[in-house]
């Protein structure tokens, strides 16, 4: 009966093991894998890692002084018991972008695997003391995930090596293949999606799926999806510190590059806006002669920026674009615009999307796929068709509007601005924004004073980011009676459905933070 109780110990110790394990990996993979981000990570989320939940398996340690005062196996059954419980209170929630189980994944997995049965062998054959070792190491298993992904780094940078060198292979068989890149600090997603869609009315089109906007996120995708039939190849880019756009077009060579933005955005890894333009602008470097860069001259940043090689623009009436969206309408079901290509030719279009950064977005695409020559009347239905991105200003049927996915200071406030253009009670709910630096506060405060005259009520979720946002509101005039500060977002959607409706309502789910924070 000892040793069954001794085994039901172990069981209990490799199930809180690997229960950990799996949500540290997750907030490893959210930071890319980097040792240096993860650390930070852990830096700043202390509460995360030292609490009651995680600090029970300590108990274990106690259990040394009930050794040889009462049976063992009570000494494991209470063992067992609180490893159990840790396990269970410490049980992974639903994430909003959930952990990817990639062949990565699974190697850290059987690493940390490892350093689990080496913990579990110190308990098995060192006893009493490795009551202790066993406690200690399920209090501490986030250090195991970054001692694992240490320890793996030679492994993955042999793997990572031979799955670029085998992604420029396929590419280099493929010379007719035409490749656009897509970059800048916020609206890739939407444009690669947009594009991909107004492109694939002429051309067999393959676009990176998702987020996969990393070099091995477009390695991946062309090593599993790009076949000879393809004639474009839509890459997003994605960066958090210089160099990471560069690494990407020296694999995939783009021939054209759309610049959908540039702004205070994952400020704390790219350190100031200076960089941030250089490496969004790595994508124009890598254009060749016979190709052309997109630009957004909506955007200061990049219209006040130089380049050396052709260039597209587009933008709105006042911007000097090429390329111009004007007369935009809105209401609950869309959006109505018209776009002038530089010969003066123009054409009405109607839209399920919302928003006037939306929209940017659009007549980005558009200016790429006319130069490819899709006509202008041509657009008409397929951008009648095209379908919000989601959690991307995409209006549901219940009257909200779910922004939730990472904000920006732009987007912010052309979300505010579609909220303001809805004439019914109009509720914002938001945790500000994040991965801003230094300049997080001073934002989400600016922020606060331009949603004052755009909604009615306004949900701040997260003690921690809402005395910004909620200093701006009442400095530009908001009642504070009409601000209400949540915990947590479940919080503030119950205070929201509390709320008397005043006839309409339409609810703005600005940002959600992500699972990391």
């Amino acid at each position: 009966m000892e040793l069954g109780f001794r085994i039901a110990m172990l069981l209990a110790a490799v199930l809180n093991f690997s229960v950990q394990a799996a949500y540290f990996t997750h907030m490893l993979q959210l930071n890319s894998y980097r040792p240096e981000r993860y650390k930070k990570w852990c830096a700043e989320n202390e509460k995360k890692l030292v609490n009651i939940p995680r600090l029970l398996p300590f108990l274990c340690v106690f259990l040394l002084w009930l050794d040889g005062k009462v049976p063992p196996l009570v000494v494991y059954a209470i063992g067992a018991g609180v490893l159990l419980l840790t396990a269970l209170l410490n049980w992974p929630q639903k994430a909003k972008k959930p952990l990817v189980v990639t062949a990565r994944v699974k190697r850290l997995f059987v690493t940390q695997g490892l350093l689990c049965a080496g913990l579990c062998a110190l308990f098995w054959f060192w006893m009493p003391r490795g009551l202790a070792f066993i406690g200690l190491g399920n209090m501490v298993v986030w250090l195991f995930t970054g001692v694992a992904n240490y320890l793996n780094t030679p492994l993955e940078n042999h793997f990572a090596k031979r799955y670029v060198k085998d992604a420029a292979k396929r590419l280099q068989a493929m010379p007719e293949l035409t490749v656009v890149g897509i970059t800048g600090s916020y609206g890739k997603t939407s444009v690669k999606n947009y594009l991909n869609a107004l492109l694939s009315t002429k051309y067999n089109v393959l676009m990176t799926p998702g987020s996969y906007n990393t070099t091995m996120g477009v390695v991946r995708t062309i090593r599993e999806m790009l076949r000879p039939s393809h004639q474009i190849f839509i890459a997003e880019m994605g960066a958090k510190q210089k160099n990471d756009i560069k690494e990407i077009c020296d694999l995939v060579h783009p021939t054209y590059g759309i610049i959908t933005s540039i702004g205070e955005q994952h400020l704390e890894t790219f350190g100031s806006v200076e960089n941030i333009i250089a490496t969004k602008f790595e994508l124009a470097d890598a254009i060749p002669e016979n190709g052309f860069a997109i630009l957004n001259y909506d955007n200061e940043y990049i219209r006040s920026h130089t380049v050396s090689v052709p260039t597209v623009t587009y933008g709105g009436e006042q911007s000097g674009a090429g390329y111009r969206y004007s007369d935009m309408a809105v209401d609950t079901h869309g959006c109505q615009f018209t776009l002038t290509a530089p010969d003066g030719e123009s054409c009405r279009y109607t839209t399920h999307l919302l928003g006037a950064h939306n929209i940017q977005n659009l007549a980005g695409c558009m200016a790429l796929a006319h130069t490819l020559g899709i006509s202008l009347k041509e657009m008409v239905y397929p951008v009648r068709l095209l379908k919000p991105v989601e959690h991307r200003l995409q209006l549901l049927p219940n009257g909200y509007i779910d922004d939730a996915y990472n904000s920006n200071p732009a987007g912010f406030r052309s979300a505010l601005d579609t909220l303001a253009a809805f004439s019914a009670q109009r509720i914002l709910v938001t945790p500000g924004m994040v991965e801003l630096g230094e300049r997080q506060e001073p934002l989400n405060r600016e922020l606060g004073e331009y949603a004052a005259d755009k909604c009615d009520y306004a949900v701040l979720v997260g003690l921690k980011q809402a005395p910004p946002l909620k200093e701006g509101l009442l400095s530009a005039g908001f009642p504070e009676d009409r601000i209400y500060v949540a915990a947590t977002l479940n919080e503030g959607l119950a205070y929201v459905h509390r709320l008397p409706r005043e006839g309409e309502r339409i609810v703005l789910l600005e940002n959600d933070l992500p699972d990391n924070f």
